[in-house]
């Protein structure tokens, strides 16, 4: 199946990678031509404007968007908007705020041209392990791209059947036609905020192994604890087992301190609007609050527990530190 591609980021380009290697057709544009070239020495067609981009897909044509949510992504949809014919799709597959997809799908119908929002899991890591996807859209335009998202999605793989499920669906491969427009993006706000809290659970649990030595009531004891091969012992039949606990304690291998981690923990907006609509709600949300607030004290002070957050984040997400006012 062919696929456009506006966006070559860390995501993006490593789901045009993917999505080559699975056998579809890519069309691919970014500003800065470097990466277009090397997709395009991928067998990719690149291209050098928005305008060539979609004279070069054929109709319908599909143009998934991996952009930074706000004004990047906006003025990438504006643009293509006036470009596009009817019956073709925009996808989304950034982190937009969900009632933003509600006014653009709400824009574009006036057009007839599909508006779908997925919401993107995996990472940096999603072209090795496939990318876990939630999305947002018309029945129709969803089942058109079906293709696409099986060949991003990791698929069943060695994860068991959950007992008890007897009716086989996508979920199962790693992609879910949620519902409607700002559906797909609103499931994904929620599970960052998830995963905000099971960050911080992690995080202040290893800082509290670090200071071991410091317990008043052990104080003739050597808690010398190596949090390396802690994290290596719960990775293996442990209740908390989990990927992120195999991404910190690769991380804790690699730099048993952390050294090279300052501390400061970004928040990059779905921990905030989760909380926004837990209020709107009126759903106690007692961890996913903490967490948050915890992301916005790391930029005061750090401790060792938000050195692990730092470090879980740059693991599976690429995600580099930044100074307050960087």
């Amino acid at each position: 199946m062919q696929i456009g591609i506006v966006g070559l980021g860390r995501m993006g380009f490593n789901m045009a990678e993917r999505l080559l290697a699975g056998g579809h057709s890519c069309v691919v544009y970014n500003r800065s031509p470097e990466k277009v070239q090397r997709l395009s020495q991928k067998g990719a067609k690149g291209t050098a404007s928005l305008k060539e981009f979609v004279q070069s897909l054929q109709a319908p044509r599909h143009a998934w968007i991996m952009l930074p949510a706000g004004e990047p992504t906006e003025e990438a949809i504006a643009s293509l908007a006036e470009l596009l014919a009817p019956g073709d799709a925009i996808i989304d597959g950034g982190n937009t705020h969900y009632t933003d997809d509600l006014r653009r799908a709400a824009s574009l119908a006036q057009k007839q041209i599909h508006y779908l929002d997925v919401g993107t899991s995996g990472g940096i890591w999603g072209a090795e392990r496939g990318y876990c996807l939630m999305i947002g859209g018309a029945k129709e335009a969803v089942d058109r791209l079906d293709p696409v998202f099986k060949t991003l999605a990791p698929g069943r793989g060695t994860i068991p059947r959950t007992p008890g499920r007897e009716k086989p669906g996508t979920a199962e491969e790693g992609y879910l036609h949620c519902g409607p427009a700002g559906s797909g993006h609103f499931v994904k706000m929620v599970h960052n905020g998830i995963e905000y809290g099971l960050m911080q659970a992690y995080a202040e649990g290893f800082d509290i192994l670090r200071n071991a030595n410091k317990l008043e009531s052990h104080a003739q004891s050597n808690f010398d604890l190596n949090l390396a091969e802690i994290s290596e012992l719960w990775r293996r039949g442990s209740v908390v087992s989990s990927w992120l606990l195999d991404l910190t304690a690769m991380a804790l291998i690699e730099d048993p301190a952390l050294s090279r981690y300052t501390g400061f923990v970004q928040d990059s907006g779905e921990g905030r609007w989760t909380i926004q609509a837990a209020i709107e709600e009126a759903v106690p949300a007692d961890v996913l609050s903490t967490a948050l607030f915890a992301r916005f004290r790391s930029r005061q002070e750090h401790t060792f527990s938000e050195k692990v957050l730092s470090a879980m984040r740059e693991k599976f997400g690429g995600h580099l530190e930044r100074p307050a006012g960087g």
